[in-house]
Parts: structure tokens; C-alpha cells; sequence
């Protein structure tokens, strides 16, 4: 007597393991990283819903009254009922309020010059890798002059030159940083200028643009992702020091080391949470980019891993 087998057919789909899965697979790989990634989600929607969620509008004179200056944390205001819960500045603002909006500017700023520079420095180190010869010459000569002097002093000198404002120090630290790429870029393409796929695309007749930028482009990015990455970290430090500095940012925008700055001649008298609190908004944030970034590197590029 034959079994008749009633039962349901598998019908379960299989998962298909796509670039995107594996990156996040191995993205995930580390809790550090994990921690790092979720810290900077958290600060990036803290920045851009700070209207929102901040108890005030920190340059709203309307908000602000001086006889609530420089309360410690949790001191009730001069009304009697309202309590910072980081205290006040010198000027009556609530310090979460002015951080929140300080690191809207700080991660603006971070960002929109690493994303210009990237754009310019990887389109003129592909270009230098591609045809070589004088275009190669040119641009990298430019770029080695750039290099032989430290950041900072570039920075400097720019704007001392145009003055503070958010597009001033965007363009300053955009002219700090191409030129990381440019190299980077340069020495990518030299490498994948000689193999199959580019000899092939020559071979077919596609113009020299449509190789550099659809073929020769994609397999240069990785390593200039993380690049990218960690000079975010290093453009948010370097305009939080232009603006303690007194050559970064207007008083009218702040940043987080404008509000650091502002705090400072404050810290002898035992208002310390003026600095404090900036000061440790800005380590999380340059602490989440970097973990993140190290762990970018070890996933686009296992030979680097730290054993």
C-alpha cells in the first residue's frame, strides 16, 4: 500500500545574496562600528529636526532674555518655572537649544566641503591617471604645492582674506581637501588604466570621457569612500578650530566650536558647561564618523584589516 505525501510544497523563496546585503552583513559584523553607525544616525536627525525638538530658537531675541545667563544646568530661570537642562551661555541661551542648532552647521559645513572636494579632486585625479602626460604634470604639480603646507595655514590665509561666513569656510576647506583625492584618484586609475575592461572599452571606439567616467570612475571610488569619510571628521575639527579662532563662522551662525569659543573666558570662573557641552557634542560626532569610517575601510578593502 503506496504513502500518498499530502504535504505542501516548499515554495520558500531564496534569499538572494546581493552587494548591498553583504556590505551590510559585514558592515554589521562589528558592534563598534554598529554603535558607531546608530551614535551617528541619532546626531544627524538630532541636527536636522533641531527646530523641532529643541526647547528654543537660540537666535530668536524674542526667546531669549539676558537675566537668565550663564544658569547652571538644571537652575531654574529668573520666572521661576523654567529649567535648562544644560544651562545657559553668557547671552541667556539654552545650551541644548544652541548646541543642537550649532551642530546642524558644524555636520553642514563637514559634509558639503568633503562632497565638493570629493567631486573635484576624483574628476581631476581621474583625468591626471587617464591621459597622463601634461594634464598629469599639471594638476599634480598644483596639487603638491597645496600639500607642501599644513591645512590649517591654508584655511587661514583664505579666509583672512574673504572673512568668516558658511560659504567662506565650505570654499576654504573644499581647497584643503581636493587634493587628497586628486592623489588618491591618480593612483587608482594608473593601476586600472592597463587592465582588460579599459583596453576593451578603447578598442570600441568610446570616447575618452565615457571611459574615465563609466568605467575607469567606479572602480576608483571605494577606496576615496572611506577617504571621504574620515575627512569628514577632520573638516568638522578643522572649522570648529577656525571658528574658536575667531576666523570661522559668524556669530549669527554658530558652530559647535563657535559655542565652545564662546565659553572659554568662562571656564576660570566655574561656568565650565558653556564648553563642556559643545565640547562633547563635538568629540561624539568626530568619535561616530570615525568609527564608522575605519569599519568602511575594513569592508571595502579586507586587506586592510587590523588583525
Amino acid at each position: 500500500m503506496s504513502i500518498v505525501d499530502h504535504s505542501m510544497p516548499d515554495t520558500t523563496v531564496p534569499v538572494v545574496d546581493t552587494p548591498l546585503r553583504r556590505f551590510a552583513r559585514d558592515f554589521a559584523s562589528s558592534r563598534v562600528a554598529t554603535a558607531g553607525a546608530v551614535l551617528l544616525l541619532l546626531l544627524i536627525l538630532a541636527a536636522i529636526f533641531a527646530p523641532v525638538i529643541a526647547p528654543q530658537n537660540p537666535y530668536d531675541l524674542s526667546q531669549i532674555d539676558i537675566m537668565d545667563s550663564r544658569l547652571a544646568p538644571g537652575e531654574a530661570a529668573m520666572d521661576g518655572e523654567t529649567r535648562y537642562l544644560l544651562g545657559t551661555d553668557e547671552q541667556g541661551r539654552d545650551m541644548l537649544s544652541a548646541i543642537l542648532y550649532g551642530l546642524r552647521i558644524s555636520i553642514l559645513v563637514g559634509v558639503s566641503s568633503t562632497v565638493i572636494a570629493l567631486a573635484i579632486g576624483l574628476t581631476l585625479g581621474l583625468l591626471a591617471g587617464y591621459f597622463r602626460g601634461r594634464v598629469d604634470a599639471v594638476i599634480m604639480r598644483v596639487a603638491d604645492i597645496q600639500l607642501s603646507f599644513p591645512p590649517i595655514l591654508v584655511a587661514l590665509i583664505l579666509l583672512a582674506l574673504t572673512g568668516p561666513g558658511v560659504g567662506k569656510i565650505i570654499i576654504a576647506l573644499v581647497a584643503v581637501q581636493w587634493a587628497y583625492y586628486a592623489r588618491t584618484a591618480r593612483s587608482a586609475a594608473l593601476v586600472e588604466r592597463g587592465r582588460e575592461y579599459i583596453e576593451a572599452a578603447n578598442g570600441l571606439g568610446l570616447s575618452p570621457i565615457r571611459i574615465v567616467f563609466r568605467h575607469l570612475l567606479p572602480n576608483c571610488l571605494p577606496p576615496l569612500i572611506v577617504i571621504a569619510a574620515l575627512q569628514v571628521a577632520s573638516a568638522i575639527s578643522l572649522e570648529a578650530t577656525l571658528s574658536f579662532l575667531g576666523l570661522g563662522l559668524p556669530v549669527t551662525e554658530p558652530s559647535l566650536g563657535l559655542l565652545i569659543a564662546n565659553g572659554f573666558d568662562y571656564m576660570m570662573s566655574g561656568k565650565y558647561w558653556i564648553s563642556l557641552f559643545p565640547g562633547l557634542m563635538l568629540l561624539l560626532t568626530v568619535v561616530a564618523i570615525n568609527l564608522v569610517a575605519d569599519q568602511l575601510r575594513d569592508v571595502l578593502n579586507p586587506r586592510l584589516q587590523t588583525q
